[in-house]
């Protein structure tokens, strides 16, 4: 079983994937863990800092600031 790569609470770059369209990165906390849909990969809540709303990001979009 997949395991969760970031936890609760930690800040992380949100970088969403869009084909032709370079796209920057984003600073997000992790909101809340979520299951895989489909049995495709892990998700997760995030909220940015330039949004006041919630969005779900699968993992792959996500990465740890250096």
């Amino acid at each position: 079983m997949a395991k969760h790569e970031f936890q609760v609470g930690q800040t992380v770059f949100y970088a969403p994937r869009r084909i032709g369209h370079p796209v920057g990165r984003t600073s997000c906390k992790i909101v809340r863990l979520l299951p895989s849909e489909n049995g495709g990969e892990l998700q997760y809540r995030i909220r940015c800092t330039l949004d006041a709303y919630d969005r779900i990001a699968p993992q792959s979009h996500l990465s740890a600031p250096a």
